[in-house]
């Protein structure tokens, strides 16, 4: 996103994977006798970030590995911020932006990415969340909209306003 370094959110799997430390676990869950007999669980830690994340919910490794990639994805976006001041936005907020809409599934794999600008921008506004609409070209019902899609952005963004004496987001 800026012209330093991209979010780590929006890295390709590979160039994310690489700054990150991968183990595979075992874990309960589905998978009757065959669970305890193979490392389905796969928990991530980005070494140089500190942010993990984990998935064990599913039969296979190589699902909870995508699901653990994604987790991570959403983790880095929520708590690793980039400066974008004076940026337009991306082409990919662009590409998912139309008419003042955003338009994004939480499960589409551009999620992470997306909720990372969106962020990025409000921070660089100073939490003003209109400002940063204004930026990003939606509306600011809209944005609020998309951080309500992930509570925990939500939770971020509202912390960061009451601290400077701004009422909270809904």
């Amino acid at each position: 996103m800026s012209d330093c370094q991209p979010h780590p959110a929006t890295l390709r799997n590979d160039a994310l994977l690489a700054a990150c430390d991968v183990r595979r676990q075992r874990r309960s869950g589905p998978g009757g006798q065959h669970r305890n007999k193979v490392e389905t669980a796969i928990f991530i830690e980005h070494t140089t970030i500190g942010v993990t994340a984990e998935s064990c919910e599913r039969r296979s490794q190589e699902a909870n590995r995508q699901q653990a990639i994604f987790r991570l994805r959403v983790n880095l976006a929520i708590d690793v911020r980039s400066d974008v001041a004076d940026e337009p936005p991306s082409e990919l907020w662009r590409s998912r932006c139309r008419g003042g809409k955003v338009a994004i599934s939480t499960e589409h794999e551009d999620f992470p990415a997306i909720l990372a600008e969106a962020l990025d921008h409000i921070h660089n506004h100073e939490w003003d969340v209109k400002a940063a609409a204004q930026a990003l070209d939606c509306s600011t019902s809209q944005l609020v909209k998309l951080l309500q899609k992930e509570p925990r952005a939500l939770a971020v963004v509202n912390q960061h306003r009451r601290r400077l004496d701004l009422h909270p987001l809904k």
